[in-house]
Order: structure tokens, then C-alpha cells, then sequence
């Protein structure tokens, strides 16, 4: 089993080429996964929701 990462909005934004702005409101519109509370005052995204996120974009998927 592959481990799973935990990834910032800096990192997802490298991994994307999309800006925070862009991805809050994906999420907002339920067009990308949201991330996980890890404290009060930061998010972050699991590895595998972020990849295979990439991959319904490479594969022409509209998840």
C-alpha cells in the first residue's frame, strides 16, 4: 500500500498549475474534492483525492 500524503494549497497548486483562488471555487462548486480540516486555521488534501483528481482531468472525466 502506497502512503498517503498530506498536501498543502501550495502544494496542490504546483501539482494543478491552478491558483488557490481557482481551487477554492472548484470546490465551492463541487468540481474538486475539499480538503481536510487539520487545525483551526489550515486544510489540507490527501495524496490520492489530489491524483486521482488529476486523473479524471487527463482522462477527459468530470469528477
Amino acid at each position: 500500500m502506497a502512503s498517503i500524503r498530506i498536501y498543502r494549497i501550495k502544494d496542490v497548486c504546483g501539482l494543478t498549475g491552478l491558483k488557490p483562488s481557482t481551487i477554492y471555487k472548484l470546490i465551492r462548486e463541487n468540481s474538486f474534492p475539499k480538503g481536510i480540516h487539520l487545525t483551526a486555521r489550515s486544510t489540507g488534501w490527501p495524496s490520492t483525492l489530489v491524483e486521482d483528481w488529476i486523473s479524471s482531468r487527463i482522462s477527459g472525466g468530470n469528477k
